[in-house]
């Protein structure tokens, strides 16, 4: 009987996981549904205004390069690292600390050696990775996501952009989940600072633009490069956020799924179990009635 206890304990056990991580999964649903509204609305103007500072960045001949386009020799790097601020999300965290070392080893290596790679972190679970292993945090941002708006994101891109202005990082560069759909996120790494130029538009002379320009196209680029930055720190985070909430919801999802197939195998052995002690009782009952009768 203390088997058939033991398994009773497991079951229900089992059972009050299941229902945590099946609550969990609606909690994520619900709020993927906003992170990805948000997402997928900011997406099509984000695109749009990065396609018109391509086009006229291409069309400038002869023009000295903005602070933000010029290219340094790599000296120090900073690296803008996004994860979440809970686990319970599968690979989601993970697969953002692997893709930061894998970086470090293979592009930074040296930077690294003479202590030039600082990290700009957000969310808590690549702060605490980081701050474990002794890493230089410059700055964590684990409150970004209590009020996950522009005008809040605003002045930390400011704050990066000031930092590559005044030559203290050559290289500053993201890496962050980009949100596909509920089931797949897309770990993406990307260069912020300096802005890459398009080449294939760069190269090509005859850009055909139908803008009217007021004032000239340098300045409409000076001041178009900083507010494209300021939108693509902004959309790597809602991208993140709403990758984070997809990536909880098919995790609780699998969850629930291998707590109901622990159930049916639990379940299962208990009857055996219990069925094998009814027997026993049975023969231990006649085999009781038969020394009686003897």
């Amino acid at each position: 009987m203390a088997n058939l206890k033991e398994v009773r304990t497991r079951i229900s056990s089992v059972v009050s996981t299941q229902q945590i991580t099946s609550a969990m999964k609606m909690v994520s649903a619900a709020k993927l549904r906003r992170a990805q509204d948000a997402i997928i609305k900011l997406r099509p103007y984000a695109n749009k205004l990065k396609e018109i500072l391509q086009n006229l960045t291409a069309s400038l001949d002869d023009t000295p390069e903005s602070t933000y386009t010029k290219e340094r020799p790599i000296q120090k790097v900073l690296l803008i690292l996004i994860s979440s601020n809970r686990g319970l999300c599968g690979a989601f965290n993970t697969n953002v600390i692997k893709a930061a070392n894998r970086l470090i080893q293979e592009k930074y290596s040296e930077q690294f050696k003479n202590k030039k790679v600082d990290l700009m972190c957000f969310g808590k679970r690549v702060t605490e990775f980081y701050t474990r292993r002794g890493y230089n945090i410059i700055s964590n941002h684990t409150e970004i996501y209590d009020a996950l708006r522009f005008e809040n994101v605003s002045p930390i891109a400011d704050e990066i952009m000031k930092m590559y202005a005044t030559e203290k990082y050559d290289s500053i560069t993201i890496i962050y989940n980009q949100f596909k759909n509920a089931a797949v996120q897309i770990l993406s790494t990307e260069q912020y600072l300096p802005v890459v130029q398009d080449a294939t538009a760069k190269g090509n002379k005859k850009v055909e633009t139908d803008y009217i320009f007021e004032p000239s196209k340098a300045e409409i680029v000076s001041d178009l490069i900083p507010k494209s930055l300021r939108i693509q720190l902004y959309k790597a985070l809602l991208d993140s956020h709403a990758a984070e909430h997809g990536a909880r919801m098919t995790s609780m999802h699998k969850a629930t799924e291998n707590a109901q197939e622990m159930l049916k195998a639990l379940r299962l052995s208990y009857n055996k179990a219990r069925q094998a002690a009814i027997t026993k009782e049975i023969l231990e009952i006649v085999s009781g009635a038969e020394a009686l009768k003897g």
